[in-house]
């Protein structure tokens, strides 16, 4: 089944047949893969009062375990973001007390993110419809061809150079 991308390479074959455009098989759907994903998952996390930032902080509380509260610097690492993102993040989930800012015992000029009751019960509510979302998404694969997928895509991220 042709794509609007097969479009695309065929008319960069007319024009340019002495170019290898073979890459934009991939790229240009791994790009537009990308954008429909997040408009799926932006509907869902709508449906909760969330944005993807938002339910990503929450959820990086989440899983680093109680007591659900970690360094900025850290928070900033595993949600991979900037800090000054990670600040504007926190003042918007603060403000809607979602998250608290609180001393850091181990470090009197450090603060540490904790998760409040509010924003844990909102990250466990969407959670389930998130991880719906996206199961549906990848529902046409086998588990073989996710696991594949996954692996080809670790392999994409590390030679553009994500770090990751």
């Amino acid at each position: 089944m042709a794509d609007s991308v097969d479009r695309i390479l065929e008319q960069w074959h007319a024009e340019k047949p002495d170019l290898d455009v073979s890459p934009m098989a991939v790229i240009g759907r791994l790009s537009r893969t990308a954008l429909t994903v997040e408009s799926r998952l932006a509907d869902t996390f709508a449906r909760h009062g969330l944005d993807a930032s938002s339910f990503d902080v929450l959820a990086t509380l989440l899983r680093s375990g109680a007591p659900y509260r970690i360094a900025p610097a850290e928070l900033a690492r595993d949600a991979m973001i900037s800090t000054s993102a990670v600040a504007q993040r926190l003042n918007k989930l603060e403000s809607r007390g979602l998250v608290q800012r609180k001393s850091n015992p181990d470090d009197g000029r450090g603060t540490l993110v904790a998760l409040s009751d509010a924003g844990k019960e909102l990250v466990e509510s969407a959670l389930p419809d998130h991880l719906e979302t996206e199961r549906a998404i990848v529902a046409t694969l086998s588990s073989a061809e996710k696991k594949q997928l996954a692996l080809l895509l670790r392999r994409i991220a590390a030679a553009a150079g994500s770090g990751e």
